[in-house]
C-alpha cells in the first residue's frame, strides 16, 4: 500500500502544477482578450463571443482542480480547511461552466441575468471559501509552522482585499477600483496555493520538526 504522505506529496505537486497552468491561461485570456482591461472584471475573459473564451475556460477549470488536490494534499488534521477548498472547487468549476453576458453585469448598478448572478455567485463564493481557508490553517496548531505563516501571510493580505473588493462592488460598481482589487486578491488566493503546494510537497522529504 502507498504510503499516504507520499500520496499527498504527490497531490501537493499536481496541484501546483494546476495552479501555475490555470493562472496562465486565465492571465493569456484577460490579457489578450477583447475585455476593457482593468476597468472590467475578469471573468469578462470568458464570455462567449470572446476568441479567448476557450482558454479562460480551461484556466479556471484547472484552478479548481487544483483547490481539489491541495484539499486532498492537506494533513488529515485540517479537514475543515480541505472541506474549504472542496467547497472552493465546485464554485470554481461552477463559475467556469457558466458564463456571464458582456460586461458580467451585477446589481445594484446593473440589471443581470440569471448566468450573470450564478457565475458572479459561484465566484465570490469560491473565493471567499479559500480565504477561509486559508484562517482555518491559521488557527489549526496541529498545521504546522511553515502552512501556518503562509497562511498568515495569504489571510493578512486577503481579507483586507476582500473587504475591499466588496465595498467596492456595492458603492462603486464595475470600473477600474474593483478591477485592480479583484485582480490583487486572485493573485493572493494564487499565490497561497502555489506556497502551500510547495511546502505539502516537500514536507515527506523534510519532516518539520515539533513544536
Amino acid at each position: 500500500m502507498a504510503d499516504p504522505g507520499v500520496l499527498r506529496a504527490a497531490a501537493a505537486s499536481a496541484a501546483a502544477g494546476c495552479v501555475v497552468a490555470g493562472a496562465v491561461a486565465v492571465t493569456v485570456a484577460v490579457a489578450a482578450g477583447p475585455g476593457p482591461g482593468l476597468t472590467g472584471y475578469v471573468s469578462e475573459a470568458g464570455v462567449a463571443d470572446s476568441a479567448y473564451a476557450g482558454a479562460y475556460r480551461i484556466g479556471v477549470f484547472a484552478l479548481a482542480a487544483a483547490l481539489l488536490l491541495l484539499a486532498a494534499a492537506l494533513p488529515p488534521a485540517l479537514r475543515a480547511a480541505a472541506g474549504l477548498l472542496v467547497a472552493g472547487a465546485a464554485g470554481t468549476a461552477l463559475s467556469g461552466a457558466v458564463t456571464c453576458s458582456t460586461g458580467c453585469p451585477l446589481p445594484p448598478f446593473e440589471a443581470a441575468t440569471v448566468a450573470d448572478l450564478v457565475h458572479g455567485g459561484a465566484s465570490i463564493g469560491a473565493t471567499a471559501a479559500v480565504v477561509f481557508a486559508m484562517l482555518a490553517v491559521v488557527l489549526q496548531p496541529a498545521a504546522g509552522r511553515a502552512l501556518r505563516r503562509v497562511a498568515g501571510v495569504g489571510a493578512a493580505l486577503a481579507l483586507p482585499l476582500s473587504g475591499a473588493v466588496g465595498l467596492a462592488m456595492l458603492l462603486v460598481g464595475r470600473g477600474g477600483l474593483v478591477g485592480v482589487l479583484e485582480r490583487l486578491l486572485l493573485a493572493v488566493a494564487a499565490a497561497w496555493g502555489l506556497a502551500t503546494a510547495a511546502v505539502l510537497g516537500l514536507a515527506h522529504r523534510r519532516p518539520e520538526p515539533p513544536l
